[in-house]
Parts: C-alpha cells; structure tokens; sequence
C-alpha cells in the first residue's frame, strides 16, 4: 500500500492549508500514513506547530515531500459525546453539555455553565415547540398595532378612570415581565424551546408594559394610584423560587384571572386605543395560560405530589397576604365607572352589577383550570375563593 501525499500547492496554513490536511487524516487507511509537500516557505514550521497538539508525529522527508504525518496520540475529540437528539429532548442536561447546541458533538473539558432547571419535566411541556412557533409569528409592534392618532374625547372622569387602570394594569404586567425573566435565566439551553417561549413571554409583557403606560399618559394627564396591598400581592410572585409553582401562581391563576380581565375591558373600553390595546394584549395573555396549564399537566404525570404542592402555593400565598388591603378601591371603582359610561344611579347600578360578573367569571374560569389539572369541583373551588383579591 502506497501511502498519500498530499500536495498544499502554495497554500499556506494562514490561508486554510489546515483543512486539506485535516481532511486528508481523516480519509487515511488504519496504520497509514500522509505526505505533505508545497511551496508554501512556512509550511514547515506551521505544519509542526499544528500537529503538536493534536498527538500526530511528524518524520522529516527527502525529496518533494516535506514531511510525513503519522496519526496518533489522544485525539481530544474521543471522549466527546452528543448533546442529546436534535429531533427530541433528554431527560436530564448535563452541566458540561452548556450552551451547545442540541446534537452537537461536545469536547470534553469545556466549561460547566450552572443551570439548576436541567431537568426535562421541571420545565418540559410537549406544547412548547408549538406554542414558541405561534409566538414567534404573533408579535406586534406596538407603534403601529395600535391606532393612536384615532381621534376621541372622553368626559373627564371616564378618562381618569381609563387611567387608572391603565396605571393598575402597568403595575402588574412588571411583576409579569420579572417573573419569566428571572426563570429563563435559569434553564438549560438544552430546552430551547421553553427559553424561547419564555424570552417572548418577557418581550410581550414588556410590550404589554409600553402601551398601557402610553394610554396612560396619552391625554396628558397624571397616573392614577398604586395600593401598597396590590403591590404586596405582585411580590410575592417575585419570590416563588420553584418553576412549576411560579407558572401556575403567575400564568395559570394569575394571567388566566387577567383572561377575563382584558374581555372586561375590551367589551366597556370607551375608546378604540383602550379598545386595541387590551385585546391585542390578552391574545398574549392566552398564550401564557396555555403554556403554564400545559406545563403542569405534564408535570403531574410524573410528580404524583403535584397537586398537594400547588394546594400549599395557593395557601401560602393567601396567608401571606391575608392583612393586606387586596384590589386598589381606586381601580375597583375605575371599572365601574368604566362600564356604567355615565354617572346616573342607574348605569352606575349596571356597572358595579358588572364588576361583580367580572368576578364570578374570574372564579369559574380559575375553577375550570384548576379542574383540568385535576383538581376536584370542591377542591377547585375553595382554592379558587384563596385567590389573591388584586386578581393577579
């Protein structure tokens, strides 16, 4: 058997002579070994400095050919593994895989990025992929959704009272836009498609954030008020630590709350920027729900104590802030004037008859989601009548 010579012409290694002879190794016949001869005046040097440590061993030659190659040593690719399948998910991510991506093939001795969310069913949903291909396609641009040159007047006191919740809804989607934040930061890369899901709740609650503080201040006029028991309420979102318990205080009881919420306000908005703004926002909104719902029907499967810890998160967070004031009076009376319009005794009697319509279809529907995640009607229930008065 005749062994190659690779012939590098004047290409030198500055220049990418590197890949012809990687690639030339890599087709060698076991016990084999390569030729290399050029033109380039470095070759030699080059040469011997690239396959120094690479393990190869280099034998001076006569003639056209420079040198020989002999393959060998430890080939610091050996002991490389794949980051997992790139059409599925492990189970678990090792540390050393960090920020690869999924499939590839990762050398060993790289650094151990700290991800304590590396576990597939901590985080996992089978929805993910698809609800991140939805909202990557979704977002909006607020600059341009949104019809802000619509010309309208409001009497005085219905725009004060579309300003106050606009400053309430401001407060909370903040405490919205932390919470995702926070735990994205937290896992595995390997789980992209929850990063992503969870990237783009963060965007579209900092959007969210940016035209309910626009409405706000669209007429010029001051903000409304900021309770210190509505901002108690939101910080004990902040402070949840664990993912499944965050997704279910804050998407499914919290956003699934703000749900009926949004409709509330899309049916009484008494303007076409209110109007746009909230609808546009709760189609957001749905998505959040749908992930946390499906997150956590995904962890049952595998932690048969699921619901008694999300019974515990419920009761915690009902003590916690059992003195405190609960929803702001201000906006509580905002979204009565908001529905009756007017201030006769009888549109104020329809609006504060439809608040309180609010609150029932708030109820049932965190009964109804607490019922598909297993919970029983009676169960469902009282958990639902435990969730914090601010609605978030």
């Amino acid at each position: 058997m005749t062994d190659p010579v690779l012939d590098l012409d004047d290409l030198g290694f500055e220049t990418g002579a590197h890949l012809l002879v990687q690639r030339a190794l890599g087709d060698l016949a076991p016990g084999a070994r390569l030729g290399v001869r050029g033109r380039d005046p470095l070759l030699d040097p080059h040469l011997r400095a690239w396959c120094r440590p690479r393990g190869h061993t280099i034998v001076p030659a006569g003639g056209p050919v420079l040198a020989w190659i002999v393959p060998g040593g430890a080939d610091r690719w050996s002991r490389a593994e794949r980051a997992g399948d790139p059409g599925g998910v492990a189970a678990k991510a090792p540390a050393h895989w960090g920020l690869a991506a999924r499939g590839a093939l990762v050398e060993p001795g790289g650094p151990e990025p700290a991800f304590d969310l590396a576990d597939r069913d901590l985080v996992w949903a089978e929805i993910a992929p698809a609800l991140y291909a939805h909202a990557a396609s979704a977002q909006w641009d607020p600059a341009t959704a949104i019809p802000w040159d619509a010309e309208f007047a409001l009497p005085p006191d219905i725009e004060r009272a579309v300003v106050q919740i606009m400053t309430y809804l401001v407060e909370n989607e903040q405490a919205a836009l932390v919470v995702p934040a926070r735990l994205l930061a937290r896992v595995h890369p390997h789980f992209r498609e929850v990063a992503q899901l969870l990237a783009v709740q963060a965007a579209d609650e900092a959007r969210h954030v940016e035209v309910f503080a626009r409405r706000a201040a669209l007429t010029g006029g001051p903000l409304g008020t900021s309770a210190a028991g509505g901002r108690e309420s939101l910080t004990t979102l902040l402070t949840e630590p664990d993912f499944s318990l965050a997704s279910f205080l804050l998407s499914v009881l919290g956003e699934g709350t703000f749900l009926n919420l949004l409709a509330f306000l899309d049916r009484h908005a008494p303007d076409p920027v209110t109007r746009r703004a909230v609808r546009l926002a709760r189609q957001d909104e749905a998505r959040h729900v749908a992930f946390g719902v499906a997150h956590l029907r995904h962890r049952s499967e595998t932690d048969p104590h699921l619901r008694s810890r999300l019974r515990a998160a419920v009761e915690r967070r009902h003590d916690a802030l059992a003195a405190s004031a609960g929803l702001n009076q201000d906006v509580f009376d905002a979204l009565i004037l908001l529905a009756a319009g007017e201030w006769s005794p009888q549109a104020i009697r329809r609006g504060h008859a439809a608040v309180l319509d609010l609150r029932r279809e708030m109820d049932e529907g965190r009964r109804r989601r607490l019922v598909h995640l297993g919970f029983p009607d009676d169960e469902a229930a009282a958990l639902s009548a435990l969730h914090t008065r601010n609605f978030m």
